[in-house]
């Protein structure tokens, strides 16, 4: 489509567009400046040129925490939790698209209600039933609270809702049955609503904070934002080494970002979320 705007608004448009990336992404520029200045300089305040750039801080980080292991734990219950959400979420909006059952749009909304249901709430009795269980200090009780999300149902409904109904009947008359259909028809249709809800829920996981540092005590099962939280002293804070871990911290979200970046438009242009 032509663009019919005048010169001076499509100037005033594109100077808004670039003075709105700055700002987002001046505290990222800020925390790898900072990650690789000089410790000695930071008390000169932030600067946008490094006069001798250093690793140190990176080293430092390696050295003061079990890095490698803590990044491989939050690795695998990140996995793990988008992998569950995915195939607890697209079959609970399979069913709540498709099927027919009593009261279906009653316990569908009791469900969404529960997205208005802070984590703070939850923490108290989560926690409660993991110690009734004996499953604090593990990997279960990190992964178990992200087993399903009621966010992304209402996504996968969405986007299921959206598939043609005569694409099921068609099926159904070549003796389709319901497992055939959501396997062969419906979930490869969904595809970007799926990779959508597959970043959400990496996110949701990978920045995790309240609950693992309710939950975990030993430091083998400790994930990255608790291990960064350890870097902050009582007195003192080394920040050129807690954004060292920042920066580490950031590079699997970007990169799970970038690789399902395309899906997420479509995703999103799909299901209508704004």
């Amino acid at each position: 489509m032509r663009d019919t705007r005048s010169l001076p608004a499509r100037l005033a448009l594109y100077a808004a567009v670039l003075a709105g990336a700055a700002i987002m992404l001046f505290p990222f520029l800020w925390t790898v400046i900072t990650s690789i200045t000089p410790e000695g300089s930071l008390a000169d305040g932030p600067k946008l040129v490094v006069d001798n750039p250093t690793l140190d801080a990176y080293r430092t980080l390696l050295d003061a925490i079990p890095m490698w292991r803590i990044i491989l734990n939050s690795l695998g219950i990140a996995i793990a939790s988008t992998l569950l959400q995915l195939v607890t979420g697209s079959m609970a909006a399979y069913g709540f698209a498709r099927l027919h059952f009593p009261l279906k749009n009653v316990v569908f909304g009791f469900y969404l209600a529960t997205l208005m249901v802070p984590l703070q709430v939850l923490v108290v009795p989560l926690f409660i039933e993991m110690k009734m269980l004996n499953l604090q200090d593990t990997y279960f009780a990190l992964l178990a609270p992200t087993i399903a999300s009621a966010f992304g149902v209402f996504l996968l409904r969405q986007a299921v809702t959206a598939v043609p109904l005569e694409l099921d009947e068609a099926a159904t008359i070549d003796g389709a049955g319901h497992l055939r259909i959501f396997t062969t028809i419906v979930l490869p249709l969904i595809r970007p609503a799926l990779a959508t809800v597959a970043v959400f829920a990496f996110m949701g996981s990978w920045n995790s904070f309240l609950w693992p540092l309710v939950v975990i005590r030993s430091p083998e099962f400790m994930t990255l934002p608790l291990g960064l939280s350890t870097l902050q002293g009582q007195f003192t804070t080394q920040w050129d080494v807690v954004m060292a871990g920042s920066v580490v911290s950031i590079v699997p979200i970007a990169l799970v970002y970038l690789l399902a970046q395309r899906h997420i438009i479509a995703g999103v242009a799909h299901t209508g979320i704004k």
